[in-house]
C-alpha cells in the first residue's frame, strides 16, 4: 500500500503539469491514524469536485451502544456527518483560491430529515467519511501545495475535532439516538395501537417559507382534540401527548389558509425521522404511507388501472394501459395502482393536487351522464372497500366538496392551526346519505394490497429488459436522466433531499444493468433492489466515484416510482 511520502512525492512530481495529471493520485494511502483513499478525481476545475474518504481502521472510540441498532446507526451517522460538515466549512473557509471549484470542501449537505446515507459509515471497528474536494488549480494547471496543504492539514484536523470523543461529542451523540430510540417507538406504538400517524402536542407544522424546511418562528403549536387524543410512555422522553389518527379514512376540512394541508404535509414527511429541533420531531407516520397525486404527462407502460377507469370510447385495454401522455385521472389512478403494489397500507391525497373528475361525481352529475357512458369510477367509490376488503387507509384533505364526509371514519377540521375533531357534526349533516360503491374492488387489488409484487406480475406492466447505462447525472432534487433520457420526479412529493435522488438514479441503474432480465415486472424489480437495500445497504448498489453525490435512503414506493417513469 502507498503511505502519506509516496503521496508527497507524486504531488511533488505533477506540480505545475496540466490538470489530467492529477488522476495519479487515485488509490489508498497509510496515514497511521487513518487510511486516505482518492477514489476519483475531477476531469478539470471546474467540475464536480474529487472524491476522498478517510478511514479510520481500529481508530473508532465511539461506544457502540450508540449504533448497536439500525435506527441509532442512521442516528449517529448523521450526528457525525452534520457536525463533520460544521468543522470542514469552519476550517476550509473562503481562503483557499483557483480556478472553478478550486480548493472547494464539502461533505454531503443534509436537510431536516435523518435518513441513512452513505457520507459516514460507522461500524465497531472503523469510521469512514465520504468528502468532496476540488483539487486546486490555477488556469488548469495543478496547483500541488494547496492540495497538499488540504490533504496532510485540512481534512485531518477538520476529521478530529468532528470525531474525537469528548463531553461534547458525547451528549450530542447521546442526543441524537435517544432520540431516534423515542422515535421508533412510536412507529412501534402506531401498528400496536391500529393507527397511521402521530401527531404530537407542541409540534410545529408550518415551515419557514415555500423554499425553507425550518420551522416557522412564532407559529401556532399543534394541540390534540381531546377526542383523538392518544398519551404515549416513551423511553426517555416520557410522557408523550397527540393525535392519532386512527386507520380507516380520515378526512381534513376546513377553510383556505387555515392548516389543512401543512397538516397533510407533516404526516407525508412523517415516514421518516427528523432532527430535535425540527418542530415535527414526534409527527411518526406509518412508513409505508404514499403521497398521491395528479401528474398529466407521465408516462405509463401496460398497467392495470381498470379498477378506476374501463370502457373508455377509444376502446383503448385498460387492464393493459400505456400512454405516453398520460391525463390527470389515467395519472392519478396508475399512481394509486403502484402505491398499492409497494405495499402502501396509507394513502394520502390533497384535494387541490388532485383530478377532480378521478376524486368524485356528483349525483346531479351521474343523473345527466348515466354510468355506462362514464369510463372513471371515481376514488370515491373505491375508498371505502381499498380500507374493508384491503386494510388500505387514506387520510384526504378536502376544501370545497362535502361529498368525503360520507365515507369517512374521521373528520378533523383545521381552524386557524387548531385541529377539532367535527366527526359527530359531519355525521349530522350526511344522515342518509349513501355513496355508490364499485363493484369488484377486491378482486382488482388483491395483487397489490399485500405487496405481493410477484402476484401483480402482469398487472403492472411487462418484463423490463436489461440495459447498459453509460451515464446517470442528477438534475436537482426533481429531474435525473440516465443516459440522453430524462426522468421527472417533480410529483414525488416524498423525495425530500437531492441526495436521495441521486441514490435513486444509482438504484435504476443497479436495476437496469444487474436485476432485469426481460422477464420480471417493475414491482417485482423495485421489490429485489429494495431487499437488497436494506440487506447489504446504500454502499452494495453505487459505483466508487459516486459521481453524482454520496446518496441516501429511498423506500421502495419512490424505486417503483421512479422506474415507472422512465421512457427508456
Amino acid at each position: 500500500m502507498n503511505t502519506r511520502d509516496d503521496l508527497k512525492r507524486q504531488l511533488a512530481q505533477i506540480d505545475h503539469k496540466g490538470y489530467k495529471a492529477y488522476k495519479v493520485l487515485e488509490g489508498v494511502y497509510e496515514f497511521g491514524a487513518y487510511r486516505l483513499a482518492i477514489d476519483h478525481v475531477q476531469g478539470d476545475p471546474f467540475a464536480t469536485p474529487s472524491r476522498v474518504r478517510l478511514l479510520y481502521q481500529n481508530g473508532n472510540n465511539i461506544p457502540q451502544e450508540y449504533f448497536c441498532t439500525r435506527a441509532r446507526k442512521t442516528a449517529a451517522e448523521d450526528f457525525l456527518l452534520r457536525r463533520l460538515h460544521r468543522s470542514l466549512r469552519a476550517a476550509s473557509g473562503d481562503g483557499r483560491k483557483g480556478s472553478g471549484k478550486s480548493g472547494l470542501i464539502t461533505a454531503c449537505r443534509v436537510g431536516q430529515e435523518v435518513l441513512e446515507r452513505t457520507a459516514v459509515l460507522l461500524s465497531q471497528e472503523t469510521i469512514e467519511v465520504r468528502i468532496e474536494v476540488g483539487f486546486p488549480a490555477y488556469g488548469r494547471t495543478i496547483a500541488a501545495k494547496e492540495l497538499e496543504e488540504i490533504l496532510f492539514t485540512v481534512l485531518p484536523a477538520a476529521a478530529k475535532q468532528a470525531f474525537a470523543i469528548c463531553p461534547d461529542l458525547e451528549r450530542g451523540l447521546a442526543k441524537a439516538v435517544y432520540l431516534a430510540d423515542d422515535q421508533e417507538y412510536i412507529r412501534g406504538e402506531l401498528e400496536k395501537r391500529d393507527l397511521v400517524s402521530f401527531v404530537a402536542d407542541g409540534s410545529v407544522l408550518p415551515r419557514e417559507s415555500g423554499i425553507s424546511q425550518r420551522p416557522m418562528k412564532d407559529a401556532v403549536p399543534f394541540h390534540s382534540p381531546e377526542s383523538l387524543a392518544v398519551t404515549l410512555d416513551l423511553p426517555h422522553r416520557g410522557r408523550l401527548r397527540g393525535m392519532g389518527i386512527r386507520r380507516g379514512v380520515t378526512v381534513v376540512v376546513g377553510g383556505g389558509y387555515h392548516g389543512k394541508s401543512t397538516l397533510l404535509k407533516a404526516i407525508e414527511r412523517g415516514v421518516y425521522n427528523h432532527i430535535a429541533g425540527d418542530g415535527r420531531e414526534y409527527v411518526i407516520t406509518d412508513s409505508t404511507a404514499f403521497k398521491l397525486r395528479a401528474e398529466e404527462g407521465r408516462c405509463i407502460r401496460q398497467e392495470d388501472i381498470s379498477m378506476f377507469i374501463s370502457h373508455l370510447p377509444s376502446r383503448a385495454d385498460t387492464v393493459r394501459f400505456s400512454t405516453e401522455n398520460a391525463s390527470g385521472s389515467t395519472s392519478q389512478a396508475a399512481n394509486t395502482i403502484e402505491a398499492l403494489a409497494c405495499g402502501s397500507r396509507v394513502l394520502l391525497i390533497d384535494e387541490d393536487t388532485s383530478a377532480t373528475n378521478f376524486m368524485v361525481r356528483d349525483e346531479r352529475m351521474a343523473q345527466l351522464v348515466a354510468d355506462e357512458k362514464e369510463p372513471i369510477t371515481p376514488f370515491i367509490r373505491r375508498v371505502r372497500s381499498l380500507y374493508e376488503q384491503q386494510g388500505v387507509s387514506t387520510v384526504l384533505v378536502v376544501g370545497s366538496s362535502g361529498a368525503y364526509l360520507s365515507v369517512a371514519d374521521t373528520v378533523i377540521q383545521m381552524d386557524c392551526y387548531e385541529a377539532r375533531d367535527v366527526t359527530e357534526k359531519a355525521a349530522k349533516l350526511i344522515s342518509g346519505e349513501m355513496i355508490k360503491e364499485g363493484k369488484g374492488v377486491g378482486k382488482v387489488v388483491s395483487a397489490f394490497a399485500r405487496g405481493d409484487a410477484a402476484a401483480a406480475d402482469g398487472r403492472l406492466g411487462y418484463g423490463v429488459r436489461r440495459q447498459r447505462i453509460e451515464k446517470m447525472r442528477v438534475h436537482g432534487w426533481d429531474t435525473l436522466s440516465l443516459d440522453r433520457t430524462e426522468i421527472d420526479l417533480r410529483y414525488l412529493e416524498q423525495i425530500v433531499d437531492e441526495t436521495q435522488t441521486a441514490s435513486l438514479g444509482y438504484l435504476l441503474q443497479y436495476i437496469l444493468e444487474h436485476l432485469a432480465d426481460g422477464r420480471k415486472n417493475a414491482a417485482v424489480l423495485a421489490r429485489e433492489a429494495s431487499e437488497k437495500l436494506q440487506k447489504d445497504g446504500l454502499i452494495s448498489m453505487i459505483p466508487k466515484n459516486y459521481g453524482a453525490g454520496a446518496p441516501a435512503y429511498v423506500r421502495e414506493q419512490e424505486i417503483l416510482a421512479g422506474l415507472a417513469r422512465y421512457r427508456g
